[in-house]
């Protein structure tokens, strides 16, 4: 239908005076715009929107198991870890780095690592435990769930994802003195 239409419009145009050709030509060129317009809108590739990923205020964790396999003795190069069997009242201070890269894997517990949840990597904490990290730089402090193993590098307490990293000023200078401290794995989230 609009094709016949333009196709009209160009017929009349051929067999106007010359005054009319003028407005002719300007109708002519408005039908050409809204109909390419038309065509383009129709023709534009669909694009899924970016998922962005917050970290979850409502994620819960359940008590750690000492029998879970990630809380048993490990090894990694060489070096035998012995998982705590509980965390109450556990505070160090040491460096803190971050990860991210590994996005996707799969942590010690078995889930999905998403760089930008609240989540740390610890080598002997009880999976899953909750704690606050502080930046002994600039005071802030972020509290995360422990769900995976490391840093498996010299002088490093904890790896904290990306999105703990940031929220904590972590992430532009990749190390930092930090305190962590244990909280009630039950008592609140994240």
């Amino acid at each position: 239908m609009i094709i016949s239409s333009v196709r009209q419009e160009l017929i009349q145009f051929t067999l106007l005076p010359r005054s009319a050709i003028g407005f002719r030509r300007f109708s002519l060129t408005i039908l050409l715009v809204v109909f390419t317009s038309l065509f383009v809108g129709c023709t534009t590739p669909f694009r899924a929107p970016v998922p962005t990923t917050i970290p979850s205020k409502t994620t819960s964790i359940h008590k750690p198991s000492p029998a879970a396999p990630y809380n048993r003795t490990y090894t990694v190069k060489g070096k035998t870890y012995y998982p705590m069997r509980s965390a109450v009242g556990y505070s160090e201070k040491g460096i803190a780095s971050w990860y991210g890269s590994e996005s996707g894997n799969r942590t010690a517990m078995g889930v999905r690592f998403n760089p930008h949840e609240l989540t740390a990597a610890h080598k002997t904490l009880p999976l899953p435990t909750k704690v606050r990290v502080t930046n002994l730089r600039n005071g802030r402090s972020v509290d995360v769930i422990v769900n995976d193993r490391g840093p498996f590098k010299r002088n490093r307490i904890i790896d904290l994802s990306h999105g703990a990293a940031k929220k904590i000023g972590l992430d532009k200078h990749g190390l930092a003195e930090v305190r962590v401290e244990y909280l009630d794995t039950l008592a609140s989230n994240p």
